[in-house]
Formats: structure tokens, sequence, C-alpha cells
């Protein structure tokens, strides 16, 4: 028997059911081709990525994980909710009417209701938003939830870990999600702290070496402190000394970063994705009642900001992350403002962006002049040609890292949070951005945007265009396998 050719068969059998449950399973066309690509061009190998990588193990895991099992109360839940972000509405219509679809969108999506009545504040960068976060955790008299997907074992770490130490021997109740991955220094060191101490403290999804690598997969991304369901933070900014930046010191890589501290009703909704965290990482069900999930008018902010929060993962019916920003794209009509570290956003966005620029938007993007993996920067920039050519300006910044996530449009809508413009953090992290409708929000942000042109350069069509062929090809290659980075 020749047992070359029976492996053979064995082998393109195997192939053929791959691709086929490739092409079932896979959400979008260019991600399924990567993944065809790479799974005939690299025998094996390609079949044992696409396992490891490419299949959502988690979703019907993460929907038994749901707090609310009763339809009944669900529905329930989402009438009044619908029927408070009408109301917040018609109180404002003046202010919401130009993304009144983008509103209405996430209140049904995403069951994110459209919260008035709150305070929101931009803080720029580490050093600013650490000097809040302590302030807001010394005051907390009931509860501190905190979720991070990068927490290390720092002097920054070690100055929050002894805060939840101390206020969990007052008697508040202290609960700490991490990220198993990104937070791995503080596994045997802070963690065990934090638990000895009394601070109820999990892993989001612990790292286990038979499924190390699909658990590496999904991460989470998020970045929330809640105190007292009054008060929250949500932004880019994780838990390191690295995004402190200290006056003078020229020899520590700049950080450039955004994060918002916002106190009111929008607040729910933060504490709403921490106790469904919570749920998951620990299988306990935390004390709730309707203002859980729905904002009320007991407390409010000193103002009256508009917020909606947007969420997504790879547990998400819809990728709500993605589609929030694809409408707050196609309701502009004056200006796009748009600031990312890793910008592999995919055809729609690039679609959407073009037509906006073309339409007579102003579209603007900055980027860092390189990000931390030269593959990324050289799939990120195989986009930047189309982009150019629509009229699209695109600047590189030269100060340090850039790693804020915002969106500007029209001076009325900003987007501050953790998702990156780009398909991981599309589909397979999980994401929490805050919507602020707000033109005095929106104008900070504006400003601040144009303040870090300042410490950018602006790229130039005819010189980026007549680049060496060899640049444009190693890009271009990227760019196939982009939607699996």
């Amino acid at each position: 028997m020749n047992w070359l050719l029976v492996y053979e068969i064995i082998y393109v059998v195997v192939l053929v059911l791959v691709c086929l449950r490739i092409i079932h399973d896979t959400r979008t066309h260019t991600k399924t081709l990567a993944y065809l690509l790479l799974v005939i061009f690299l025998p094996a190998i390609g079949i044992f990525v696409y396992f490891s990588f490419g299949i959502n193990y988690r979703k019907r895991k993460m929907y038994n994980k749901k707090i609310i099992e009763d339809d009944k109360v669900a529905n329930e839940l989402y009438e009044k909710l619908i029927l408070y972000s009408k109301n917040t509405f018609d109180n404002n219509h003046a202010l919401l009417e130009s993304n009144k679809e983008l509103a209405y969108m996430l209140a049904k999506s995403s069951k994110s209701a459209l919260a008035s009545n709150n305070s929101v504040s931009v803080l720029v960068n580490g050093e600013i938003k650490f000097a809040e976060v302590v302030k807001a955790l010394e005051k907390a008299k009931h509860h501190i939830h905190i979720e991070y997907y990068i927490y290390e074992d720092d002097e920054i770490g070690g100055i929050i870990a002894d805060i939840l130490i101390r206020k969990a021997k007052e008697g508040v109740d202290v609960r700490f999600i991490y990220d198993d991955f990104g937070s791995s220094s503080i596994r045997k060191t802070i963690a065990k702290k934090l638990k000895n101490a009394g601070v109820g403290i999990f892993p989001f999804s612990k790292v286990i070496l038979i499924a190390l690598a699909n658990r590496l997969n999904y991460r989470n991304h998020r970045k929330i402190i809640v105190i007292d369901g009054t008060v929250a933070f949500v932004g880019g900014i994780n838990v390191s000394d690295k995004y402190i930046n200290q006056p003078g010191n020229t020899k520590k890589l700049y950080w450039r970063d955004t994060h918002l501290r916002i106190e009111g009703p929008a607040v729910h909704y933060l504490q709403y994705i921490f106790i469904c965290d919570w749920k998951f990482c620990s299988n306990e069900d935390l004390p709730r009642n309707d203002s859980f999930f729905l904002p009320h008018s007991s407390f409010h902010g000193t103002d009256n900001k508009i917020v909606q929060i947007a969420a997504s993962g790879p547990d998400s019916d819809i990728p709500d992350i993605l589609f929030s920003q694809l409408q707050a794209i196609n309701l502009a009509t004056k200006e796009i403002l748009i600031t990312t570290p890793y910008f592999i956003p995919g055809e729609s966005i690039i679609d959407a962006l073009i037509v906006a620029a073309l339409g007579g938007v102003a579209v603007k993007l900055l980027v860092p002049e390189s990000s931390d993996s030269r593959f990324v920067n050289a799939a990120a920039r195989s986009y930047y040609g189309d982009l150019l050519a629509a009229g699209i300006e695109i600047y590189l910044y030269q100060k340090g890292f850039l790693h804020a996530k915002t969106l500007v449009t029209d001076r009325k809508l900003a987007i501050v949070g953790t998702a990156n413009m780009d398909s991981r953090s599309f589909d397979l992290n999980f994401e929490v951005n805050a919507l602020v409708y707000d033109r005095a929000i929106a104008e900070s942000l504006a400003t601040i945007f144009y303040e870090d042109l300042k410490d950018a350069e602006k790229i130039d069509l005819l010189i980026w265009t007549n680049r060496p062929l060899y640049a444009q090809l190693i890009e271009k290659t990227a760019r196939l396998i982009s939607p699996l980075l």
C-alpha cells in the first residue's frame, strides 16, 4: 500500500473540511480569504493557526454568563431604556438631532441608554489621569470596581493597590478584574497581595497552556473604574508608570494618551459591563436592581453632558464599536478628526472615510510615526495611499508614542475609549468606548488634536506614491493578512 498517497488523501480531505468551516463560520469576506490563503499555502501550520486564533470558542460560553436570564425581565428593562433614551432626546433635541441615528442604533443594538445630566472631564496623559483616580478612590464609601487590560507591578500600580487594600479594610467592597495576559506581571505579586487583603480579584480568563493560543487571542482590553456607582473612568490609559510623563525627563519615551472622568447616570452602563464581566470571571451574581441597568435621576453630575456607552466583544451579536464609528463617520458633514495608535480598519471604515472626504468633509488622521510592531506598521501604511488620494490628511506623530483612541466629528460628537481602529478591537477584543454628545467636550478634544499636530509630520501624497516599489510591496503583502492581526 502506498502510505504516502493515503496521507495525502487524508490531508486533502481535512484541508477541504477546514476550508468549508472557514467559509461557513467567518463573518467577513476579507478575513475568510486571509484564512483560506493561510491554510492552503502554509500546510498544517495554517490549520493550527486557524484553530488557535480563528474560531470564537467563547461565544456560547459567554452567553451562558449573561446576567439577565429571564427574557421577560430583559424585554421590560429594554422598554424602560428606550423610553428613558427618548425622553433624553426630546429634552435635548437640538444637540442630538445631527447624530440621532447613532444614538438610536446603540440604544437598540446594545441596550445602551442615552444618559443626560453627566459631568465629563477630559484627562490628557497618565500624570493627570492618575492624580484624579487617586482622589476619587480615596473618597470611595461603598464599592470600587476596577477592570484593566494592563496593570503593572510598578510605582503607580503599587500606589493604587495600597489604596484598594486600605479601602477594603475600611469596609468598602473592592472588586478587581485583570486580563491574565496583559497584566501577567501582577499574578504572583499584587494580585496575591490584594486577595490576601480581602479584595475580590479574578483574571478575566486565566491563561492555561492547553488553550493558550485561543485565550491570548480574545483579550479584555477594557479599562474601567467605577466608584460607588456614581463616578467612573474610561479611556486608553492602562495602569503603568510608562504612561506618566515626568517634566524634564527627556530619556523616557513620551506617552500621549486620553482618558475620561464621568460622573452621573452614564456610569450605570459601565457598572453593567463590569457586572457582566465579573459574573464571567467569578461565576458570582452581585445584588442588583433596575438601577444597575437604567440611569435614574437620584444622582447626577454638575453639568448636562449627554453620554452613551458602546461596548462589544467576541460575545456580541453586533459589533457595536465598529458600527458606532461607521455611523459617526457617515453622519459627519464638516470635519472628522481621528487619533489611533493602530490603524488596520478594514474595508468598511476605509470606504466610509473616502466617501466622506470626497463629499467635502475634512478628514484628518493622526497615527504614530511607528507602532510597536513592524508588521502592524507595514499593514497600516498600506492603506495610506488610497486615503491620501481621496484628500484625507494623514499625520505621523513624532514626539513619542501616540496611544490615544479618539474620534471627533463636526465639533458635536466625541468618542474616547479603549478601542483602536483595527480589526482586533472590532472583532476579537472586549472593548468599551464613551460617546459624548456635547460641543464643549468635542471642541476640547479638537483643540487637543490640533495641538498634537504640532508634534506631527504631514504625509505628502507625491512623496508617498514615489516611495520605492519594494517598500510598497512589503506593505501590500502585510495588508493581505491584516484581518488576522
